[in-house]
């Protein structure tokens, strides 16, 4: 089906295109067609931070930032769904446009900016959700105009908001679409912003009678010396898990196409080998109870199964979505089904 639906999703403007497919899946959905748009992979249990994933691919933040299309996008068969990135107030993004396609490279320029309607919309949204499969993550970010240093109140007050729905929480610290944003990775600032946070997410969870885990999303352009930084904070915080890597501001994989001039954060094929190598990285300077969640570039199983290989424990995916279709959901699970069965070879072995 995607094959025949991708020329038309191509002939539009990229983030009009984002809307009209999310609003058709959300149709089929409603009518009880998902099967013809995406046929379930055969379960493969995962169990990560406490939760039982049914196979270890999901959907990244970004697609669904509002929250509205949960169990549409779990019908497609992902073992987990993450939305957002949501704030505290709505907020518009950036001017479009704002997203851009570079079929050659499998590649997507975004500088979308958090545009959102505000965490209490998504949490009425997920709220009505039935969520009867699937594992649901909710990814958290400060508004544009809040200084880093108030930053902390705004992730505070999304966690505490998200709370009660999420079966965990991502906090993004690495979206190069919030001027300033990143600045937050650094080693004091993600030790103050992250232990505020852990110590909310403990009252939280005697409050609630359920701990939540938390998740903290890193770049793909730290430095050698960022991630040892970064990877000595989330160890001493004990953070339940670590989304490697966001999208790159880099264009040396894509210097020659005209759009490279484009501002934003790019992802796709082109992200594959920088963020595998965050990844990669970020599981020699973690103890192995800090699972990881591989994300970016994966557009086939074999990319998927290189994520394992590099020590995910669970793997995202969001353009190869885009270029590939749902097909690429079943592909990756049977890829990396096929990675745990295998013999080991001497890689780190899976975290299950």
């Amino acid at each position: 089906m995607y094959s025949i639906a991708r020329p038309f999703l191509f002939s539009f403007d990229a983030e009009r295109a984002h809307g009209i497919g999310l609003a058709s899946l959300e149709t089929a959905y409603r009518v009880g067609l998902s099967s013809l748009v995406a046929s379930r992979p055969q379960p493969l249990p995962t169990k990560v931070f406490g939760l039982t994933f049914r196979n270890p691919v999901g959907l990244a933040a970004g697609l669904d930032k509002n929250g509205a299309h949960v169990d549409a996008l779990l019908a497609l068969g992902f073992g987990f769904v993450e939305v957002g990135t949501v704030t505290p107030r709505p907020q518009p993004g950036n001017p479009k446009p704002r997203m851009f396609r570079l079929p050659f490279h499998q590649a997507i320029i975004n500088r979308l900016g958090f545009n959102n309607e505000g965490v209490d919309a998504l949490v009425r949204n997920v709220s009505r959700a039935k969520r009867r499969a699937g594992v649901l993550g909710i990814n958290i970010g400060k508004n544009k105009d809040t200084p880093n240093a108030s930053a902390e109140q705004d992730y505070l007050f999304c966690l505490e908001r998200v709370y009660p729905l999420a079966d965990y929480v991502t906090v993004n610290i690495s979206s190069p679409n919030t001027a300033g944003l990143r600045e937050l990775q650094e080693e004091q600032a993600l030790r103050r912003l992250v232990g505020t946070l852990r110590e909310a997410q403990e009252r939280l969870g005697a409050l609630h009678g359920r701990r939540v885990p938390m998740l903290v999303k890193v770049a793909p352009d730290l430095s050698d010396d960022d991630i040892d930084a970064a990877g000595r904070v989330l160890a001493d915080l004990q953070v339940d898990g670590v989304v490697a890597t966001n999208t790159t501001v880099s264009r040396l994989a894509v210097q020659e196409d005209p759009l490279a001039r484009e501002s934003g954060g790019l992802s796709g094929a082109p992200l594959m080998d920088k963020s595998t190598a965050v990844l990669r990285m970020l599981r020699t300077r973690l103890p192995d109870s800090i699972p990881l969640v591989g994300v970016g570039g994966v557009l086939s199983g074999a990319d998927a199964a290189k994520k394992m290989a590099a020590g995910a424990d669970l793997v995202q995916l969001y353009t190869g979505l885009i270029y590939r279709g749902p097909a690429l959901i079943g592909e990756s699970v049977d890829a990396m089904r096929r990675r745990k069965q295998a013999p080991s070879r001497g890689h780190l072995p899976p975290h299950d």
